[in-house]
């Protein structure tokens, strides 16, 4: 994305594998690249394995399978619209909130995100879930250009900040900029659709 970040991600995925008593392993080499090794061990039962068959398909989003307790499945409808320039967090986030019932658009930063809005017709996105750290234009300035628009319908779509910047001073300068929320990154299931529902009910 060419944003440079704060180093959260590994100590994070660090604290996942060893909660789930694997191991890492990292090899670099500069001008080379890097390769990680992450050993999990599982144990499968016979419906976890039929389970696991049948959603091969979706073996490379971790987080998707979350969202497949009954009561988060299917109890949504509208349109979406997702501002986030990482495209792991885009499939990521694409398959909860279909899991969900909602439909998504992608925009890949801040100004596809104000186009595809000024584009559509209100009430056509229920609200957009905005990444803060975007090339381009960033999800505080877009919310921003959101607001100025002239058309009052539009500009008062709601706007969740979604963000790995999750201290206090973070989620005010989210809500000052005009963002109805703050959702911390890496995406809780539970954080999202309380958002969710607290906006769209």
């Amino acid at each position: 994305s060419g944003i440079q970040g704060t180093g959260l991600g590994m100590a994070i995925t660090k604290n996942i594998v060893d909660l789930m008593n694997g191991s890492i392993e990292i090899k670099s080499a500069l001008g080379k690249g890097t390769e990680v090794i992450i050993s999990l061990t599982f144990r499968l039962n016979a419906k976890a394995k039929d389970a696991q068959e049948a959603a091969s398909s979706r073996a490379a989003l971790p987080s998707a399978p979350a969202v497949s307790n009954d009561k988060l499945s299917k109890l949504y409808s509208g349109r979406i619209l997702l501002a986030e320039d990482n495209e792991l967090n885009q499939e990521i986030a694409v398959a909860i909130l279909n899991d969900a019932g909602f439909e998504v658009d992608v925009a890949a930063n801040g100004q596809i995100a104000v186009d595809m809005l000024k584009e559509s017709t209100p009430g056509y996105y229920k609200l957009i879930l905005m990444d803060v750290q975007m090339p381009v234009m960033n999800g505080y300035e877009a919310t921003k250009a959101i607001h100025n628009l002239p058309d009052k319908e539009l500009a008062s779509i709601p706007i969740l900040a979604m963000t790995a910047n999750a201290f206090e001073q973070d989620k005010q300068k989210a809500l000052r900029c005009g963002m109805s929320g703050h959702i911390p990154k890496p995406i809780n299931i539970n954080t999202l659709f309380n958002s969710l529902n607290e906006i769209l009910d």
